[in-house]
């Protein structure tokens, strides 16, 4: 006769963590730590390095992209990497700034390029920069001894040019001598071939109307840059003027740099008011209109109608095509009106 087949444990407490009867040893002590099978922890580790590789990866690749906010040491970044386009930062403006930053710290970080030996090239984020040196020269605290930056890496010196400049054209508009002077200097770098191109490159997305504001000042720049105290200061309309005579008469620029050595130039209003004052010496006087003649009639030709009015005003002859009947009834109504 065959035999059963078990279908159950001969002992099924044999694998319990606890004795099933009083005075019985587990073979298990309760204490003892079961590990994961080998295949388990092979696979857990292999899991664990995937991981820690992709999380470094995207940590690289945030860093080269730009997308990783880095905290740098002031000392370490170049400010000098690129000619800087703005001259001077407003006393008021700036102290504004430098209380934001000691009440809420940097919110916007800088952007800078790597450089050679742990240096980097400041970007965009002058005045920032310029905060945060102050801030640590007054009150020694460490937290103003670094400053956030992004990482770029700008595939041409123009490129880097370009975000400057839209950086602070977003932030805190140039001056139009400010505007001219980058413009000028970028082409003394060698990052623009000339001018236009440079105007075109660094003020893309402005209005040729301003673009052409800008080349305006630009000739004031290569006039008078090295004369001026207060460049930036200079206003629009003055700047046009000052540019239409330069144009005109180029030899006046000598002129202008006589008045300003004269006037000093020891505050803003003393060289503007210098400025302006050769500016009208320079300007042609507008011509005298002759008067006419005592006994010679005023006439004046109004819808084919001539009007003619003696000297002495006891006149006033009408003549032309545009005489009629009814022009002469409509005339006597609007005389009457006018006398009633």
């Amino acid at each position: 006769m065959a035999k059963r087949k078990r279908l159950t444990p001969a002992r099924p407490d044999y694998l319990a963590d606890t004795p099933s009867s009083p005075g019985a040893k587990s073979m298990f002590p309760t204490d003892t730590p079961r590990s994961a099978p080998p295949v388990a922890q092979v696979a857990g580790a292999t899991a664990a390095q995937a991981a820690l590789e992709e999380l470094s990866g995207e940590l690289r690749a945030a860093r080269a992209e730009g997308r990783l906010v880095q905290d740098l040491p002031l000392e370490a970044i170049e400010e000098t990497y690129l000619v800087r386009d703005r001259m001077a930062a407003d006393d008021t403006e700036m102290e504004a700034l430098k209380e934001s930053l000691k009440a809420r710290g940097q919110q916007t970080p800088i952007e800078v390029v790597e450089l050679e030996n742990g240096r980097y090239g400041l970007i965009s984020g002058w005045r920032r920069m310029t905060a945060l040196r102050a801030l640590a020269a007054e009150t020694g605290e460490a937290r103003f001894a670094t400053v956030r930056a992004f990482l770029r890496q700008p595939q041409s010196a123009s490129d880097a040019y370009v975000a400057m400049v839209e950086e602070n054209e977003i932030r805190v508009g140039l001056s139009y001598y400010e505007r001219a002077r980058i413009v000028a200097r970028a082409v003394e770098q060698g990052v623009y071939p000339d001018e236009a191109a440079a105007l075109r490159g660094l003020f893309a997305s402005a209005s040729r109307a301003k673009r052409s504001k800008i080349g305006s000042f630009v000739s004031i720049y290569h006039a008078l840059d090295d004369h001026l105290r207060f460049a930036s200061a200079i206003p629009e309309r003055l700047g046009l003027s000052i540019a239409k005579v330069l144009k005109e008469e180029p030899k006046r620029a000598g002129h202008l740099i006589t008045a300003l050595d004269a006037a000093a130039s020891s505050t803003l209003d003393v060289e503007i008011s210098a400025l302006t004052k050769a500016i009208s010496a320079a300007q042609p006087k507008p011509e005298k209109t002759s008067s006419p003649e005592p006994n010679t009639p005023l006439s004046e030709e109004i819808g084919g109608i001539c009007l003619q009015l003696s000297r002495d005003a006891s006149k006033l002859t009408l003549s032309g095509r545009g005489m009629s009947d009814g022009f002469y009834l409509d005339l006597c109504e609007w005389l009457k009106s006018r006398t009633a």
